[in-house]
């Protein structure tokens, strides 16, 4: 066991965040922690870091851990000094292994060298592939002008390289695009050491969970399996305390209206009765399930087009970022936008806001649009405004659904307690604040909506009913997410923004995926394609160094990865689909793993094809 807690308590002033959790975590298993924004998740995987002292109980760690914070805080001055700190352990192994040579010490130095070989004797390598696929600043940029995505970005860079054999992460997908997840999801199916997980990304719970752990009401309920076997198993739990507690109920009014009409107790049997009805009282109540509806609709009738690009360009001082776009957004619709970071999306938010006035093209508004932005900042807010006056613009009652309601009513339906109505604005965690954000929308009567990164640090309930209020909305929507499976649930089109700076509409997340995945496999083939060599005057070939055999595996490569990539293309798109984690919860897990091994063997491929081809040569 490498990591085992028990009976954590934690308490923020009057609010217990934690009352009694425990969690053990086994060398080489992948643990997930979910709950609502508040529960308690990331005060947990901070105690389990050793960088928060719980009130009570007990942290026993078998190996020190690596830590993902929402909120970074990177040694040094660049990113260059950040990552290097992050595989400190290898120079010390380094050196380890120099002073064992010196002091003629055989045995500790076949250990380091085990060791070395395994991990690799030069890590550049290593952090030259972490950074380019996480897409991290340039070394030598200064860690105090990065934005909080790319501060983010290089504290995932330090976690992965530091290879600790406890791995704690803390909404890694936040602030990384879809090919990054993608990546990272391959990445944490293969390491080697355990880790613990909190996201709310629900591709990626299935893909790499072993065990889901909720927190719930200060307390941890653990759910073996994906997510999926936890939908279910949560939901057979959640009956059977329900039944429990309606039971319990019916008893403590029986026996309430028993003790009102009854003489004082005298027997032994009237006493254990009374005991029986304090025992009943003072249990704690089964907490309610805690939801909110959001309903954005405005009554807006028609179908036609909403805004208009036509042959739109988009950038700065005169450099575009992407061009030739012409397409149109039309009422009722979800179109989802996908692209690298840095590539130009949140530019055309700007750019359809009027924030930004556009290199060529134009774009039209319909006359009686009504914009509404949520950008990856968060801004809107007035960070010294208390959460009462932010929600009801300094008044006391608001106007929703044409009826008014108090503010403190309006913010219970978005599940504020009643203790936060005087805190600061600054002083909500992301979840919270995005939370409040989607309750001045509700007020606010948009019909069109720009949503940049919804889904960064909400929660799996709150990003169900965010996901239902756009299924639902009878404006239109532009959503720029990384969260593959609201994009595949709630969008009806998505534009791709293409390395070229051209921006292609398709149909779902799925065919642009396709698009990208066959554009990769032509570069890939016409670079791995032997250049037409120029007839000598005097042929004298050099025989080949390839064997007979490798020469045939060579010859048979392109075929095999040719039907290798139809069938993970083909599981791509089950997975996809929402309706694979229904009732066949195995038959999913089958497909998630036979994906994940289809990936592995086309990267072992095509490695292989470049080797037998180099060898060839």
């Amino acid at each position: 066991m490498l990591l085992q807690a028990t009976d954590i308590e934690v308490a923020f002033g009057q609010h217990e965040v934690l009352r009694g959790v425990g969690l053990s975590v086994a060398a080489g298993e992948c643990v997930a922690l979910i709950g609502n924004n508040g529960s308690g998740k990331s005060t947990l995987l901070r105690v389990l870091a050793g960088s928060l002292q719980p009130d009570s109980g007990r942290v026993v760690r078998m190996a020190p851990p690596g830590l993902l914070e929402q909120r970074p805080n990177l040694p040094g001055a660049t990113v260059q000094d950040a990552l290097t700190e992050a595989v400190s352990w290898h120079v010390k192994l380094v050196a380890g292994y120099e002073q064992a040579i010196a002091d003629d010490d055989l045995g500790r130095l076949a250990t380091l060298q085990d060791r070395l070989d395994d991990v690799g004797w030069d890590l550049q390598h290593r952090i030259e592939s972490v950074r380019e696929r996480l897409k991290t600043p340039s070394l030598d940029t200064p860690l105090g002008n990065l934005s909080g995505g790319q501060s983010r970005r290089v504290a995932l860079a330090r976690a992965l390289l530091c290879t600790p054999d406890l791995l704690l992460l803390d909404e890694p997908t936040n602030h990384l695009d879809v090919q990054a997840i993608d990546w990272l999801q391959s990445f944490l199916v293969g390491y080697r050491g355990a880790v613990v997980l909190v996201t709310h990304d629900r591709y990626l719970l299935e893909a790499v969970a072993d065990r889901i752990v909720e927190i719930e009401d200060g307390l941890s309920v653990q759910y073996d399996g994906s997510y999926t076997d936890y939908l279910v198993g949560r939901a057979e739990r959640r009956a059977r305390m329900e039944k429990s507690e309606m039971s319990r109920v019916a008893t403590l009014t029986r026996e309430a209206a028993w003790a009102a009409r009854s003489p004082a107790a005298r027997s032994t049997k009237q006493r254990a009765r009374l005991k029986r009805l304090e025992v009943l009282q003072d249990e704690r109540p089964l907490m309610r399930e805690q939801s909110f509806g959001l309903d954005l609709q405005t009554g807006f009738k028609g179908g036609q087009s909403l805004i208009e690009l036509d042959n739109l360009s988009g950038g700065y001082d005169g450099v575009p970022l992407f061009s030739a776009l012409s397409t149109s957004i039309q009422a009722k619709s979800v179109v989802g936008i996908l692209g690298a970071n840095g590539i130009g999306k949140s530019t055309l938010f700007k750019l359809i806001a009027r924030e930004l006035e556009p290199l060529e093209g134009q774009i039209h508004r319909a006359p009686r649009v009504k914009l509404a932005v949520i950008d990856q900042a968060r801004t809107g807010l007035n960070d010294d405004d208390t959460l009462f006056d932010a929600a009801g613009n300094g008044n006391s009652h608001i106007e929703v659904s044409g009826r008014s309601i108090h503010v403190a009513s309006f913010l219970k339906r978005f599940m504020f307690r009643r203790d936060q109505h005087d805190q600061r604005v600054r002083d909500l965690s992301g979840g919270e604040r995005m939370r409040l954000l989607l309750a001045r929308l509700l007020l606010n009567g948009a019909n069109v909506l720009l949503l940049d990164e919804p889904t960064n640090d909400l929660d799996l309930m709150t990003l169900r009913v965010l996901e239902e209020a756009l299924i639902d909305f009878d404006g239109a929507s532009l959503v720029i997410s990384h969260d593959r499976a609201l994009l595949d649930r709630a969008c009806s089109a998505v534009l791709s923004f293409e390395a070229d700076g051209q921006i292609v509409r398709y149909a779902s997340r799925v065919q642009a995926a396709e698009a990208a995945s066959k554009a990769i496999a032509r570069t890939v083939a016409a670079e791995q394609s032997p250049a037409p060599s120029m007839p000598a005057s005097k042929p004298n070939p050099k025989p080949s160094r390839l064997s007979w055999k490798e020469q045939k595996a060579l010859a048979a490569l392109p075929g095999r990865l040719e039907a290798l990539e139809a069938e993970r293309d083909q599981l791509g798109v089950q997975l996809s689909d929402p309706s694979t984690y229904g009732t066949d919860r195995a038959g999913a897990q089958s497909v998630t793993e036979r994906f994940t091994a289809l990936e592995a063997e086309i990267t072992t491929a095509y490695a292989l094809w470049a080797e037998l081809d180099r060898s060839g040569v």
